[in-house]
């Protein structure tokens, strides 16, 4: 589809998100375009789930990364608004548990992976434990390095064994993150989303930014693609989305399962 090979980062290229606009509107004439052909992609997407789910041999996960107010919440809300709940499972990747805390970093992650079937959504991922650790000083780049091997083979494991990857980072503007956050602060109706803790990694954006340069680019490989995606304009960052998972599930082409040879000739009572 149209501007999906734009978005992907090619496996050893560097991801250079500061040379990728965040506001490109695609190939849209206007937002109607935009709301428009988000339908259609949904009604697509419908069709194509409900054949991985009959077909219960494969698995999706989509993986979604971005700086704070960068839009996950609503691009999964939106883009998987027409999918059966029954085969879609998001999980959100908070602050990890006591519990989470006693066992390696990939042991709550591996937990979350979609089961045959199913399409695996992760709000915040792995991802975190490469990039904000990072910038908070927990690990060193060694360390850092390490874990994106670590990485790098368990996503390559995951697919091996039918699970197809897709990575979305949600590329926002300092400037767009800014008036999100205070839309969050005037809106009673969105001031629950706000953290002070916003403020403080806002203060390091540029660290955010290059530790996810890093991440990016280290990572996204032919079995797990990274896809750079413009979020600025929601209805844009929409279809796009939207583009990316038609195209793999259209790739994928789950069929459903034959129906039962003893059942030929059956009338119903």
């Amino acid at each position: 589809m149209s501007g999906i090979k734009s978005f992907r980062v090619a496996p050893g290229s560097g991801a250079d998100l500061a040379g990728r606009n965040p506001s490109d509107r695609l190939d849209l004439d206007d937002k109607q375009a935009g709301v428009a052909e988000s339908a259609d992609l949904v009604d697509r997407m419908r069709t194509l789930q409900n054949r991985l789910w009959a077909e219960e041999r494969r698995a999706l996960l989509v993986v979604f990364q971005g700086m704070d107010a960068s839009g996950k919440d609503g691009t999964i809300r939106r883009v998987f608004s027409g999918v059966n709940p029954q085969g879609c499972r998001v999980t959100s990747f908070r602050a990890p548990s006591h519990l989470e805390l006693a066992h390696d970093y990939l042991w709550r992650i591996h937990l979350a992976a979609p089961r045959r079937g199913e399409i695996g959504i992760w709000n915040r991922s792995h991802y975190e434990d490469v990039v904000t650790v990072f910038v908070q000083g927990l690990i060193t780049k060694g360390h850092r390095r390490e874990r994106l091997r670590h990485i790098r083979n368990f996503e390559r494991m995951l697919h091996d064994e039918g699970t197809e990857i897709i990575k979305v980072f949600l590329h926002i503007s300092r400037d767009e993150q800014r008036a999100r956050l205070q839309a969050r602060l005037d809106d009673p109706e969105k001031r629950w989303k706000f953290n002070a803790g916003d403020l403080e990694v806002r203060e390091h954006w540029d660290e955010y930014q290059a530790a996810y340069e890093t991440a990016l680019s280290e990572t996204s490989t032919k079995e797990a693609p990274w896809y750079v995606v413009p979020a600025n304009h929601k209805w844009a960052r929409d279809v796009a989305v939207g583009r990316i998972l038609v195209a793999k599930l259209g790739e994928m082409d789950p069929e459903f399962p034959p129906p039962m040879s003893e059942l030929d000739g059956v009338r119903v009572q």
